[in-house]
């Protein structure tokens, strides 16, 4: 396993966990993006990895990018550390398997930017989002508007990142921003979430995760086309023919991921 020097990769079973380790607040600098595009690509080649959990360590998840740092940015250097976020998120976006946030804490700026990132969010009780950007002169600069709008509607994402307002684990639930709340250990929470998925067909939940990637600001007909042809290429699989035989037989499936 990777030894990184702000974060711990573990794994669980099938499941890898992330946990960001930047005191106070795991705020988003340089460094710790470069050691999160590291650590994309190790869990990506981890044997047996079918889920995973990305959490912050402490009472945040992400606070925020880091300030201090941002201090004095050229325009140029500002475009920089935009496209360096972006990339790094993205790459989280595009891991074959789903991701799941467990956010227990502070997720503003580009701590939910972060969380939005993944596949769906976990919120514990204390859990606090928001893109607070306006209150700097910034707009959010890690694909929050974007990613924003798709979970929570052009309006209602609008009112969140004009008025800077952050919203609680309730609104953000109710909002569609956040899947659920988490009254215990969130971490944990998303962890078994992560374990029922990984015993689902791999192959087909990673099939199913591109459909929605791929399928993104498609026409109608073209998102069709999309799960047409991935879902045809199911039959072309292993798992696709040890599930149905499971499931004549009346067994459990032995899911090898292929």
């Amino acid at each position: 396993m990777i030894e990184f020097k702000l974060m711990h990769l573990e794994q669980r079973g099938a499941v890898a966990i992330l946990t960001l380790d930047r005191p106070p607040v795991n705020a988003l600098n340089k460094a710790l993006l470069t050691e999160m595009f590291s650590a994309i690509g190790a869990v990506s080649g981890m044997d047996g990895i079918r889920a995973m959990v990305l959490t912050g360590k402490g009472k945040s998840f992400v606070a925020g990018a880091d300030i201090a740092e941002m201090q004095g940015l050229s325009v140029a250097d500002a475009g920089a550390f935009s496209a360096m976020g972006q990339a790094v998120f993205s790459g989280l976006e595009a891991l074959p398997f789903p991701v799941i946030a467990a956010v227990n804490g502070f997720a503003l700026g580009g701590g939910c930017e972060l969380a939005m990132s993944c596949d769906f969010i976990i919120a514990g009780p204390k859990a606090l989002f928001g893109q607070p950007e306006v209150k700097l002169g910034l707009i959010p600069g890690f694909g929050g508007t974007q990613r924003l709008t798709r979970l929570v509607g052009i309006q209602r994402a609008k009112e969140l990142c004009y008025t800077g307002r952050n919203v609680g684990a309730d609104e953000a639930v109710a909002l569609g921003l956040a899947l659920v709340k988490s009254e215990g250990d969130v971490t944990e929470e998303a962890i078994g979430v992560a374990e029922v998925i990984a015993t689902n067909g791999p192959y087909a939940v990673a099939l199913a995760k591109r459909a929605f990637n791929e399928s993104e600001g498609a026409s109608p007909a073209a998102g069709y086309a999309i799960e047409r042809n991935l879902f045809a290429m199911c039959f072309g699989s292993d798992d696709q023919t040890e599930g149905v035989s499971a499931f004549l037989e009346k067994r459990s499936p032995n899911f090898k991921g292929s």
